[in-house]
């Protein structure tokens, strides 16, 4: 198989509704969650620099707000990868597989 194939069969793919479809089911999880967990890590960023009063209140001996506020900006990630990982076994892999398997059909 020559090498000037491949693009073509790569660009016949991305022009199938199936590819768009695909795209569409991306940014349908991607654009949201990045932007909800940017304004999350936004807020906790103004709120050490702006509101120091309520990030210093204590919650239980020494553990104050911002520490738990912190803490939970690593679990809003593991979340976040859990929620995608959940979200693309059930609407990314599939169409993903079905077009991986139609190329390396027309590749052999």
């Amino acid at each position: 198989m020559s090498h000037s194939s491949e693009p073509r069969t790569y660009q016949q793919i991305q022009a199938t509704d199936e590819f768009q479809a695909l795209r569409r089911s991306l940014r349908r999880f991607a654009f949201p969650a990045t932007a909800l967990f940017l304004a999350w890590y936004l807020l906790y960023v103004l709120m050490s620099a702006y509101a120091r009063d309520v990030m210093d209140t204590k919650l239980l001996g020494n553990i104050n707000v911002a520490y738990v506020l912190g803490l939970l900006q690593f679990v809003s990630t593991f979340v976040i990868a859990y929620v995608y990982s959940r979200y693309a076994d059930k609407h990314v892999d599939p169409v993903a597989d079905r077009l991986r398997a139609e190329i390396e059909g027309e590749g052999r």
